[in-house]
């Protein structure tokens, strides 16, 4: 399978030329996303599956183990070829219990993107998320002094492109002010269209959007007609609603995750699925 056959093509983001389905490595690490996997060959194998496939789009973080997937990404696909691009995000870090508490201070977050850069065997990150919101949703305020610090990374030649993670429409208009953003990342799926409008905007002015959660994450989605349209289908409820995210709009990036060869080729076949207009009907009143 190369880059040509997989679904939804390729998307210009900033100077970078992605696919638009990638590669989520959270799920890499061990249970809650904290510690070794219990299979680490099998989460190489999935990598370099990833890759063999035309994947160049793989979306990571060092929070995540914490250090674990990068350190896995390394091993797997180092030294990386010239056209793979790793997304990484900032501005969290993990405590001993696993926490997600924030660390958005200048240091801290000068601090996490020279580990990125260590842990993944980089001089510079093609493009750096600032997460700044909860699990879920934005969270009120200025974020122009977290964001204003990627900026200056920026400037020094250590980050090439900008993005955010969990925010609102104040917050983008915000960091726009201050540098280029050229991707969101929020949480959106077939039943939670709080960034519908978003979308579309960000569309007009060719920002990526790439929503995490497509099935709800840590609370799946529970849609008897997202189960309905998959069993006609002779598809996973994943793979369609993954098929219905690339059709909602072409700036929308993909980054399902998973540890296993066979789920990623099943989330890559799902994804290619033609929904016609009366199914795309159906799932949107799923809303």
């Amino acid at each position: 399978m190369s880059e040509t056959q997989l679904p939804g093509g390729t998307y210009r983001v900033g100077d970078i030329e992605l696919t638009r389905f990638g590669y989520g490595a959270m799920q890499l690490a061990g249970p809650h996303v904290f510690g070794p996997p219990a299979d680490r060959p099998g989460a190489i194998d999935v990598l370099r599956t990833a890759v063999a496939a035309g994947i160049n789009h793989i979306d990571t973080s060092d929070y995540y183990g914490p250090y674990v997937t990068n350190e896995i990404i390394k091993e797997a696909l180092f030294p990386y070829q010239r056209d793979l691009h790793l997304v990484t995000k900032v501005g969290a870090r993990r405590d001993a219990q696993g926490g997600w508490p924030q660390a958005l201070s200048p240091a801290e977050l000068k601090q996490q993107v020279h580990g990125n850069l260590e842990r993944l065997g980089l001089d510079v990150l093609d493009l750096v998320n600032l997460r700044v919101g909860g699990l879920q949703e934005a969270q009120p305020g200025s974020i122009a002094e977290p964001f204003g610090a990627l900026a200056e990374l920026r400037e020094q030649g250590l980050i090439r492109h900008l993005g955010l993670s969990t925010v609102n429409a104040g917050q983008i208009a915000e960091a726009r002010a201050i540098a280029p953003v050229v991707s969101v990342q929020n949480f959106y799926n077939l039943a939670n269209r709080g960034d519908d409008t978003l979308i579309d905007d960000l569309a007009a002015d060719g920002i990526a959007y790439v929503p995490y959660f497509p099935l709800g994450g840590f609370t799946p989605l529970q849609s008897g007609t997202l189960t309905e349209v998959a069993d006609r289908l002779g598809a996973t409820s994943m793979g369609v609603a993954l098929a219905w995210l690339l059709q909602r709009s072409p700036n929308i990036l993909l980054i399902p995750g998973t540890s296993k060869v066979a789920h990623l080729r099943e989330n890559i076949a799902g994804a290619a699925l033609e929904l016609d207009e009366a199914t795309v009907k159906q799932l949107d009143a799923v809303a």
